[in-house]
């Protein structure tokens, strides 16, 4: 099986009060989003993490990635710079890039943290707005269905399938 997450970013205290996490500190944060990974994700399962997995992290990156199951493929986002040179990416991904395009079992996917308006293939998945609806761009990707956001705040903290990406984004897209 194939998953899809994007802007976890474990370690990082702000991210609670400015998405409207659930938690009160980022321990409790860290441990709830591994734990809630590791519920759903087998050793032997993909995940597409579509960018900034970690930010502002008083551990190392290794205390996550290496507590996190599944084969794991990062297309890097804008906050990854500050953890990805301090790891072997090797030890930890299947493939680390900025931009990929793979089949998503239904159709050709472009993934890449930014959101784009131009892509190749029937879908976009993209991660970096979190649950925020106040950007210009907003009803822009609001009006694009074929455009799935894949960040953990619209999708219950826990990486999703294709299927439960787009159920998600619809839900999230007609309440916003």
């Amino acid at each position: 099986m194939i998953f899809y997450t994007s802007d976890r970013h474990f370690g990082h205290e702000n991210i609670i009060k400015s998405c409207g996490r659930p938690f009160s500190s980022a321990d409790e944060m860290d441990e709830a989003l591994i734990a809630a990974w590791n519920a759903r994700v087998t050793r032997a399962e993909t995940v597409y993490i579509l960018g900034d997995l970690i930010y502002k992290a008083e551990r190392p990156p290794e205390y996550y990635l290496k507590r996190l199951k599944g084969k794991k493929c990062l297309i890097v986002g804008n906050h990854d710079s500050f953890w990805l040179d301090k790891v072997n990416c090797e030890d930890y991904f299947e493939d680390v890039s900025p931009l990929k395009v793979i089949n998503s079992g239904a159709g050709i996917a472009t993934l890449c943290h930014f959101p784009m308006l131009d892509f190749e293939g029937r879908w976009h998945i993209h991660g970096h707005i979190h649950n925020n609806t106040v950007r210009p761009y907003w009803p822009v990707l609001r009006s694009m269905p074929a455009a799935l956001n894949a960040g953990a705040d619209i999708n219950n903290f826990v990486p999703v399938t294709f299927e439960e990406l787009v159920e998600n984004n619809a839900s999230f897209k007609a309440s916003h």
